[in-house]
């Protein structure tokens, strides 16, 4: 199946589907093998940064691969595309899906950008799933100390159903990523705690006639998920909780072999960290 039909099939049964960055293989194949334990789609996606650093066509090629040896359903996806350029080259290279995100602009400027972008895409690579983004949420995946300035978290600063309406309709995306409490990284700013708007979400999804994705679901409480997957959330995406992870995994790593050299005898411990937390959130969003 394809992806879009895979997310589709997802919100008919209240379910969700993880989305996990990458930015080596030990990461890879953490997020594989817990999709596979569980008999689970996956969606496996790179940043910018995370493109550059890995290879924007080894990044494909090893997807593919995977795909290829196993018949699995994994996909992968370019996360935060700020261009058209960026667009335009992972879509060349054999992505399975890009998101497009003016979120910063104006919503005039980022209903006209994303509307390029949609056309540009369907009209030379029909099956590339386009996802638009409206509310800025911040873009770091870290742990942070602050929230991040102009971050939409007042409940006047979130997405609106009406404007989502209007920004799908024009647009054409087949996904959106709407703003409702979500926030990008894990913030431990003193006194504050990331809570997402349950009641937003259900009116939005009452309001477009596409799937939404959660973006920044880091360090959220599982009952939020429940209730946000419940309310008409279709795809989550989880990286700082994964990056994290996979540093406290090196650090035992190294501990554990403090003279050891060979990166395949330390990674092991990062892999095994980071498959526990994609495991943990793909039961989570599967009801498994």
């Amino acid at each position: 199946m394809k992806l879009l039909e895979l997310i589709k099939e997802a919100e008919a049964r209240k379910v969700a589907i993880g989305h996990f960055n990458i930015s080596d293989l030990a990461g890879l194949n953490a997020i594989i093998r817990a999709a596979k334990d569980l008999g689970v789609p996956v969606v496996v996606g790179v940043s910018e940064g995370e493109e550059k650093f890995i290879g924007r066509k080894t990044a494909v090629a090893l997807i593919r691969s995977l795909r290829e040896e196993y018949g699995y359903p994994v996909f992968l996806n370019a996360d935060h595309s700020h261009s058209f350029e960026r667009v335009r080259e992972v879509v060349e290279a054999g992505f399975d899906s890009v998101i497009f995100d003016a979120s910063k602009l104006s919503f005039e400027e980022n209903v006209r950008q994303t509307k390029e972008v949609v056309e540009w895409v369907k009209s030379k690579y029909p099956d590339v799933i386009v996802e638009g983004e409206l509310g800025y949420i911040g873009s770091a995946s870290e742990v942070q100390k602050e929230i991040p300035a102009g971050a939409a978290i007042r409940e006047e600063d979130l997405t609106s159903p009406e404007q989502a309406k209007e920004f799908v309709e024009k647009t054409g995306v087949e996904m959106l990523a709407p703003a409702v409490g979500n926030i990008h990284g894990i913030i431990v700013a003193p006194g504050f705690e990331e809570r997402l708007n349950i009641g937003r979400i259900r009116a939005i999804r009452e309001a477009v006639s596409v799937p939404l994705v959660l973006h920044g679901a880091s360090g959220l409480p599982d009952q939020d998920f429940r209730e946000a997957i419940q309310a008409g959330i279709n795809l989550i995406h989880i990286n700082t909780e994964i990056r994290v992870a996979w540093r406290k995994g090196v650090e035992e790593g190294l501990r554990a072999n403090p003279d050891e050299v060979a990166p395949y005898k330390i990674l092991p411990k990062a892999e095994n960290a980071v498959y526990e937390v994609v495991k943990r959130r793909l039961e989570l969003f599967g009801k498994l």
